[in-house]
């Protein structure tokens, strides 16, 4: 038997939660996105770290008239792909390319401002931070929304669910040295003091848990996604010590799969993880 809440994912296959954030995006995360940024006929929205649209079709799907969503992406290809998505549903939306640190649009353009598993990946968070204050109106609503990866909780009945859950943060933490963003990945709690610092009031912190649990062995699709996840990484890199800890990873995550097998209806995995949704308002 295998049982999944309606938010997950799998720490096994991915050392952050950005480009999987498709899997935990529900209709309760939209109320949340809608609630907080209060947006209203004729407002003017910015979505920074876009990716290929997802929020803006969440939020057109709320109706709301004369509502002017913009988003923006480092990633041109992204930029095209939301484009598409954008124009497949009929929505008017205003795409650009551009670096969070670094936005192309005056001061005081937004009405809100928000941004989802994005400033996890930027070098100078403070910059960014200050970045997202720049560009809203006094009065205006600023939401952050980032985990903290190093407060990931993972339980396994197999042996070697340790030691398969320490070659994956190895494997993961070396495939991404050397990549622009936080130091400790502790992003999401450090942002209320961030936003005190630039300017923006901190109204609420809200924790979305981000859980996977399968009770019983796994199928063989989701051990071959494990492995293709670790493979395509050291594919992409080709140094030295991500092969290596991609090797040791793939070694034991055989190990892992072989007693979760033998354990049958008797094993269990628990993972969870917590997203810090930080609210602000851009001061006078």
């Amino acid at each position: 038997m295998e049982h999944s809440p309606p938010i997950t994912i799998d720490v096994l296959t991915s050392y952050t939660l950005k480009d999987l954030r498709e899997r935990w995006w529900d209709d309760t995360f939209t109320e949340f996105l809608s609630e907080t940024l209060k947006p209203r006929a004729g407002n003017r929205i910015l979505d920074v770290g876009c990716g290929e649209g997802l929020a803006e079709v969440a939020i057109g799907r709320l109706h709301i008239s004369q509502v002017r969503l913009v988003g923006v992406d480092v990633a041109v290809g992204k930029v095209i792909a939301a484009r598409r998505v954008a124009a497949s549903h009929n929505l008017r939306v205003g795409f650009a390319g551009g670096d969070a640190a670094a936005l192309p649009f005056r001061d005081g353009v937004f009405d809100s401002v928000f941004c989802v598993a994005v400033l996890q990946h930027v070098a100078d968070l403070s910059t960014a931070v200050k970045e997202l204050a720049r560009v809203t109106v006094p009065g205006g609503r600023v939401l952050a929304v980032e985990p903290d990866r190093g407060a990931c909780f993972f339980y396994s009945s197999a042996a070697s669910g340790d030691s398969v859950f320490d070659a994956s943060r190895r494997y993961f933490a070396s495939l991404n040295a050397g990549r622009a963003g936080s130091d400790t990945g502790a992003v999401g709690p450090s942002l209320p003091a961030l936003f005190v610092t630039h300017g923006i009031e901190t109204l609420d912190v809200r924790l979305f848990p981000v859980a996977h649990t399968w009770l019983g062995a796994p199928s063989d699709q989701v051990w071959a996604a494990r492995r293709q996840a670790v493979e395509q990484g050291m594919a992409r890199d080709g140094s030295a010590a991500v092969r290596d800890a991609g090797q040791a990873f793939l070694d034991v995550l055989d190990t892992y799969r072989t007693e979760a097998s033998r354990l049958g209806a008797a094993f269990v995995e628990i993972q969870n993880t917590l997203l810090f949704a930080t609210v602000g308002q851009r001061q006078e």
